[in-house]
Order: C-alpha cells, then sequence, then structure tokens
C-alpha cells in the first residue's frame, strides 16, 4: 500500500537537514580551500588578500595564496603584479584587490583634512610623478626635500613617504609595482563620483557582499566587525554602516545554530554534502580567511589562536609566527617554521599536548612540507 502523501513519514527526504556546527566548519573550510587555479582567478574567487611584511617564512599573501594557485612559488604575486589588473589598497585591511574591486572604493575621502599647504605638496608630487612614469620614494625625497615626521609607533620616516601614503589612500597615485619591496608609484585617476544614493547603495552592497564570499559562514557579529574595518576602506560613507549590514542580513542565508546567529551568501547551502574538506595537511598564515576571524576560530575549533609577532618573547605561548596546523576540517595545532641555513625548520605544538598517532597525519604533514620547501625554492619541484 503506497504511504499516505500527508503522512510525515512519506516526506521525510524533504525535510531540511538540521544545520550544526560541523555544517558550517566544513562549509568554512571546503568553500575557501578550493580547487587551485591560476593567480587571477583565484584572487578574483577571493575577493581580497590581505598583505603582511612579515617573512615566516614566507609573507602572508605568499602564504595564502600557495593553497589556491597551481605552482605557485613564494614572490610569485610581487613578480607578476605589474602585468595584473590588480592593486595595492586599504579594504578592510591592506592588501591585494582585482582593479574593478578598488575602483568601488573611489574616489575616497580621507578622514584627515589636508591643509591647502599639503594639497600644494600633492600637486607638485603627482606632476612630477606624470613626468616620470613610476618613481620610487626616495627619489620624491631627494628632488623636493621633505624631511622627516613622526610616525604612528613613534619612529621616524620619510616625509615623502608619508606623503605618498596619503596620496595612495586618497586615489591620486598607484603602486606600479615594488623594488626590494619598497612601493614604487604612478599616477592614478581619481574615480567617478557615484551619481546618487542608489549607486552609492549599490557599490557597498557589492563591498560588504566580496567580503561575506571571502569569510563565510560568519556569526552575525563578525560581519559588523568586518563592516566597520571596511570604515577605513570607504571612510565617505562610514555613516550607512548600519543601513549596509540591514541590507547584507536581508539578502544573505541565516540561521541561528548554538545559540549563534550565523551568515553566508544566500545561493550557498551550508549542510550541503558538496562541502567536503580533503585529507590534506596544511599549514595557514594566521591572516588566511579560513582562521582570520578569531571569534569563528573558538567556535569550530574550541581554542584560542593568537598572533604574537608583535609580543614581547617572554609572553608568548604559541610563538613568533605560529600557522595554524589544519588537518581535515580540524585546526588542531600550529607550526612555527623558518629556513635555516638553507633547510626548513620547524617546530610543532598540538592543542591535544601530541601529533596524532594516525600514519595518515604523518603522511599528510610529510606532504605539506615538502609543498612547502617547493614554494620557498629550497627543493626543485
Amino acid at each position: 500500500m503506497p504511504a499516505d502523501p500527508k503522512s510525515p513519514s512519506a516526506n521525510w527526504h524533504h525535510r531540511p537537514v538540521p544545520l550544526t556546527l560541523d555544517h558550517l566548519r566544513r562549509h568554512a573550510v571546503a568553500r575557501s580551500l578550493f580547487k587551485p587555479t591560476t593567480l587571477m582567478r583565484a584572487i578574483a574567487k577571493l575577493g581580497f588578500v590581505q598583505a603582511d611584511p612579515i617573512r615566516a617564512p614566507a609573507r602572508a599573501q605568499d602564504l595564502t595564496l600557495r593553497h589556491r594557485v597551481v605552482d605557485y612559488r613564494a614572490g610569485d604575486l610581487e613578480r607578476r603584479y605589474p602585468r595584473l589588473a590588480l592593486e595595492e589598497d586599504f579594504f578592510v585591511n591592506y592588501g591585494f584587490l582585482p582593479r574593478a574591486h578598488h575602483a568601488l572604493m573611489h574616489p575616497r575621502t580621507a578622514r584627515e583634512t589636508w591643509t591647502p599647504a599639503r594639497w600644494k605638496q600633492a600637486r607638485a608630487v603627482r606632476e612630477f610623478i606624470a613626468e616620470r612614469g613610476a618613481v620610487h620614494p626616495r627619489e620624491v625625497d631627494a628632488h623636493f626635500a621633505h624631511g622627516r615626521v613622526t610616525n604612528w609607533f613613534g619612529g621616524t620616516s620619510s616625509a615623502s613617504t608619508h606623503l605618498l601614503d596619503g596620496m595612495h589612500y586618497r586615489g591620486l597615485l598607484r603602486v606600479a609595482r615594488r623594488d626590494g619591496g619598497t612601493r614604487v608609484y604612478a599616477v592614478r585617476d581619481a574615480g567617478v563620483l557615484p551619481a546618487d544614493e542608489a549607486e552609492i547603495e549599490a557599490r557597498l552592497d557589492t563591498l560588504v557582499d566580496i567580503l561575506l564570499r571571502k569569510y563565510a559562514p560568519l556569526p552575525d557579529a563578525s560581519l559588523g566587525q568586518l563592516l566597520s574595518y571596511l570604515g577605513r576602506g570607504v571612510p565617505q560613507w562610514r555613516d550607512a554602516r548600519a543601513a549596509t549590514l540591514a541590507r547584507a542580513r536581508a539578502r544573505s542565508g541565516r540561521a541561528r545554530v548554538d545559540g549563534i546567529d550565523w551568515i553566508w551568501p544566500a545561493d550557498e547551502n551550508p549542510a550541503s554534502r558538496r562541502w567536503r574538506p580533503d585529507a590534506a595537511v596544511r599549514l595557514l598564515t594566521p591572516f588566511d580567511p579560513v582562521v582570520w576571524d578569531r571569534r569563528r576560530f573558538e567556535l569550530f575549533w574550541g581554542w584560542a589562536y593568537r598572533f604574537e609577532a608583535y609580543t614581547p618573547a617572554p609572553k608568548r605561548t604559541l610563538g613568533y609566527y605560529a600557522l595554524p596546523l589544519l588537518w581535515h576540517d580540524r585546526v588542531i595545532g600550529w607550526g612555527n617554521v623558518a629556513v635555516v641555513d638553507g633547510a626548513l625548520a620547524c617546530k610543532f605544538g598540538y592543542v591535544a599536548g601530541r601529533a596524532p598517532r594516525e600514519a595518515a597525519f604523518r603522511d599528510a604533514l610529510e606532504a605539506e612540507l615538502e609543498r612547502l620547501r617547493i614554494f620557498l625554492g629550497l627543493r626543485d619541484p
């Protein structure tokens, strides 16, 4: 006898799967660590790559991209940047983003108001750079002799560098390339002002969607935190934060899991079986999107990860630049990695107090270290 179509048992296979923290964790890991692709496609998929100058054992942007770009090597982004449709700029933090995303933030109105004298300096420097095409800061300093200023951490830096930073932030200049790690600048058009309020809302919605697609699934509170950071990328629209957040919540997927409100792109289902993290071991930069949100980190993995590069050495518990150690969809510890006398030197710590005993883990860890050696140029592929 066929089942009564009104009976609950007849429709069991149509019932939505109850969303759990396990679903959210697998969703977060699998969607971020997508199948490696080309450099531009990976950056477009990420939407933005955070940069950091510390090399331990490589810069954060390189450590992020090595998991997501086919045959990526340390320094590839800097070497290829002049030929790619990318910009260096401040978004929610400093890094690299596709030119189309960058244009959404400009023309940018800085919170610091420049005096007429400062604008006169900026115009003169811009003309100087326009005549030469691309200019190193020391060329500007040598030509204009701007002197030195006290920077935010109490040291001194070139006044020309300070001025160039301000011009770059305002969209008057762009980073054309790096020379030994130093930004070399070229002139950039300031951009076009949004025509009306609707266009401003559309730009802000696109920027928030970039953030959500990079870091999802997120606790709702973390999305609010990202919106506050976006205020540095688009200070001219800081007052629109509350309305922008409300629109993001309305158009996104949402659920309350274990007392926490979570949010993700509406076209994704965190409970779907498609989200299957692989069995690899990965050493992640502290700024990798998988581990960037410390609130989410503790919810997913049950322990507190701290970035301690700027913590006095005697107070460190994990290490100077501890890399979170991911296995399957679990961050089970951390590694401090350096290159010593041309060889990889590693020291690991584990939340459980010891490494997993499974041979599969040992094999996966060695495979990750071998990938790291090739990435750093310590061994031929």
